[in-house]
């Protein structure tokens, strides 16, 4: 299993929108290997990229026994919303109401470059569009209306591991050539 640290709330990577992927390679399968071996362990819905700590527009999805993951998705919402507790691995032990489109339809890549489409209705959609969002630096509690959101802030100022430092991130003695993995 490669189980990495999940990046909390506070790091900078959470608000950084990813960069597409471009090279489809060995690096890139490790990625979604190492997000979903760290999604399950959590165990959660969804994982991003970024919050692993890597800057790329990737996650994995595991709902209703559907497990995978999108590369460089671009959503599709239906105008119809629902609201629901919403929480997020970034955001340990918190969920708060959060309105996401009932239906969302994702297009991007699997791992080895191939077109493919996720369809999904209330769980897996608000997973998709939760992830999505991760890509883009946004955070769900972003999504909330201000009065929501500052109790939210609240929780997460009280929460157990609020102001933890970051994990420490080795350098690799290696050249990287300017890949972010």
């Amino acid at each position: 299993m490669a189980v990495k640290p999940i990046r909390l709330f506070g790091d900078p990577v959470l608000r950084t929108p990813a960069e597409p992927v471009k090279d489809f390679d060995k690096e890139l399968r490790q990625l979604v290997k190492d997000l979903t071996d760290t999604m399950i362990d959590a165990p959660g819905a969804g994982l991003a990229a970024p919050q692993l700590g890597v800057g790329l527009r990737v996650f994995t999805y595991y709902v209703d026994d559907r497990l995978g993951h999108v590369v460089n998705p671009t959503l599709d919402l239906s105008d119809e919303q629902e609201t629901d507790d919403e929480g997020c691995l970034s955001l340990p032990g918190l969920a708060f109401p959060t309105a996401r489109a009932v239906r969302a339809v994702a297009k991007g890549f699997n791992m080895h470059g191939e077109p493919i489409t996720l369809e999904g209705t209330h769980l897996l959609a608000r997973c998709v569009q939760h992830e999505t969002d991760h890509l883009d630096g946004v955070l769900f509690i972003d999504r909330m209306d201000p009065e929501q959101r500052k109790a939210a802030m609240k929780a997460i100022r009280e929460a157990e591991w609020f102001g933890d430092p970051a994990p420490v991130v080795k350098e690799s003695p290696h050249r990287t050539l300017g890949k972010a993995i």
